[in-house]
């Protein structure tokens, strides 16, 4: 899984993040490469419209509005049905919150940007809880736009016999 969050976990805003930082758009693009994304309706919608679908990557989209169209990306109704459509591949989970939370207990990988900033939010990052060895925790960056972030790499812990 994948986000960018605030010092307070805040996610998003009013359907759309509360920041802007190119540089961790650029970080997001690197990191899901040409892998295929998994967007919820709402995180699929405050996309701006020309990024739709996310160039490179096989899109799919979770809702259960019968009849909701999403020119470019796969429609799944649930995410045991996405699941089934990546047939196995490697996906990366792009939000929103619950979505993040559903997929928890699946997700082996979390790359987080964690934003060096408190803002006012409607939408928070899951909890990071038990199970996940040492985070990788890269450096402080100051963007052009002066705000700082650092990305943090969680990786399941390995299950040990008993």
């Amino acid at each position: 899984m994948i986000w960018a969050q605030s010092r307070n976990r805040v996610i998003g805003r009013d359907g759309d993040l509360p920041w802007r930082l190119k540089e961790d758009m650029q970080h997001f693009r690197r990191t899901t490469g040409n892998d295929a994304v998994v967007h919820g309706r709402a995180s699929w919608e405050a996309l701006p419209e020309r990024m739709r679908p996310l160039p490179g990557r096989r899109n799919i989209v979770l809702t259960r509005r019968s009849g909701y169209e999403a020119p470019g990306a796969e429609l799944a109704a649930s995410l045991p049905e996405a699941l089934v459509l990546l047939d196995g591949a490697d996906a990366w989970i792009c939000g929103g919150g619950q979505v993040y939370a559903e997929a928890m207990p699946l997700a082996d990988l979390l790359v987080v940007s964690e934003i060096d900033i408190e803002v006012d939010g409607d939408t928070f990052a899951p909890e990071i809880g038990p199970g996940w060895a040492d985070p990788e925790v890269g450096d402080w960056v100051r963007a052009g736009n002066g705000m700082r972030f650092r990305v943090v790499t969680y990786r399941r812990e390995p299950l040990t016999a008993g």
